[in-house]
């Protein structure tokens, strides 16, 4: 037992070493790339940009901005912004631009230049501030080291264009710079062929080493916890992070956000840890559970969606509960309970779902993520099974609810459709 640990220890050791010293080795003087949009607040009146600005000995980055497009033509632009912060990370250097009091449902066109080169014409999209729109979402984790089905999930994404991409963490394997300049290469890929960038939603999961690695990448808060708002009152999204306490201030928070929040009609939650992993070598998170679960309840979280097991889970409406006849301290209450998804299949090594419970919806075992359309009257939620990507169909530029042609819908005997009213 003791050798075992020693070399159980003797791993971690390797494993840290190798997570906290590769940095990016690539070139450093290409124009700026890896551009990404970070939703972090309400996305219909401000959005993060960033991106790598490859060589760190320069602050010249500029970005040009205007609701009109003007292609390729820079002078024609009416705003130029410096960057609001610079970072670096594991040999990642970014540069930001936070961008506030924007119209809702705008197309902001923008280039971004520096002494290396200039970029293509992107935008990004403010979302309507109307609880009475219809939004789409995409959310899944676990992108780590398979690039293929990375690459085709992510592809998926372009296709299907939704307005925001909540990502659950364990975007990479061992969190190295080379691997992150992979992972930002390959999340491009959402770019649509017109120049949206599609914003994402990040939470943090175990394999991102600390919270400063989406501090630095994503702009995040330094706790790596934050709540957006969709649709005015429509729809509260609160990411968490299961890879630190999870009581302590973050519940505070959780409690504080979630009583502000009493008159948004729909509530979701995202972590990266699942409090009931339906993979048996994986543990319980008793931390979450304890913590979270009847919070959730309590203020009626519609939707929790957790990763981490790779493997693909649904639940009925759950209430926590320790009364007789509960299954890990959950009972089916399809009144008032809370639906829990995932568990993480974006590109991470698959696992068997061999540990089901009585209040299981349905499980399996394929590269997925889940696709969301909401609006005033209900949810629904549909497993998009992401290998033949290539085959699927694509979105027009302004369709956000399209089911393209060959696109994939996982169909349990449950139903291929989940709806909260």
């Amino acid at each position: 037992m003791k050798t075992s640990m020693k070399i159980w220890a003797l791993a971690c050791c390797i494993l840290f070493i190798s997570m906290t010293s590769c940095n990016y080795d690539g070139p450093s003087d290409r124009p700026p790339g890896w551009v990404r949009a970070i939703t972090k607040s309400d996305p219909s009146n401000s959005m993060t940009i960033g991106w790598h600005k490859y060589s760190g000995k320069q602050n010249d980055d500029r970005i040009y901005l205007d609701t009109v497009d003007h292609g390729d033509d820079i002078g024609a632009y009416a705003i130029e912004l410096a960057p609001t912060h610079y970072t670096k990370m594991r040999g990642i250097n970014s540069a930001f631009v936070e961008l506030d009091n924007l119209e809702p449902k705008t197309k902001y066109y923008f280039i971004i230049v520096n002494s290396y080169g200039v970029t293509k014409r992107y935008y990004f999209e403010t979302l309507s501030d109307d609880p009475n729109d219809k939004f789409s979402i995409i959310s899944g984790g676990d992108s780590r080291n398979n690039r293929t089905v990375r690459r085709n999930a992510n592809l998926l994404v372009n296709k299907l264009n939704p307005h925001l991409v909540m990502f659950g963490g364990d975007m990479t394997d061992r969190g190295t710079g080379n691997q992150w300049a992979d992972w930002l290469s390959d999340w491009e890929l959402t770019h649509r062929a017109d120049g949206r960038v599609i914003p994402i939603i990040a939470a943090r999961g175990n394999h991102e080493a600390n919270n400063t690695v989406l501090a630095n990448l994503f702009l995040l808060p330094a706790d790596n916890y934050y709540a957006v708002s969709v649709g005015g009152d429509l729809l509260r999204i609160f990411t968490l992070n299961s890879e630190m306490s999870t009581g302590g201030d973050q519940l505070v928070w959780l409690k504080n956000e979630l009583k502000a929040a009493s008159s948004h009609r729909f509530k979701f939650a995202q972590y990266h840890k699942p409090m009931r992993p339906h993979v048996a070598r994986k543990s319980e998170g008793s931390s979450e559970y304890q913590n979270w679960a009847h919070v959730f309840y309590d203020h009626q979280v519609d939707i929790v969606m957790e990763s981490d097991s790779h493997s693909v889970k649904s639940t009925w409406p759950l209430r926590p509960s320790t009364e007789e006849g509960h299954d890990e301290g959950f009972v089916r209450d399809d009144t008032h309970g809370t639906v829990y998804v995932g568990e993480g299949c974006w590109g991470a090594p698959l696992r068997d779902a061999d540990d089901t419970k009585s209040w299981t919806r349905a499980s399996g075992s394929f590269n997925q993520f889940k696709l969301i359309y909401i609006d005033h009257d209900g949810v629904e939620l549909r497993t998009i099974k992401v290998d033949n990507a290539e085959e699927v169909g694509s979105a027009e530029s302004d369709e956000h609810f399209s089911m393209p042609v060959n696109l994939d819908v996982w169909q349990p005997e449950t139903g291929d459709v989940i709806v909260v009213e």
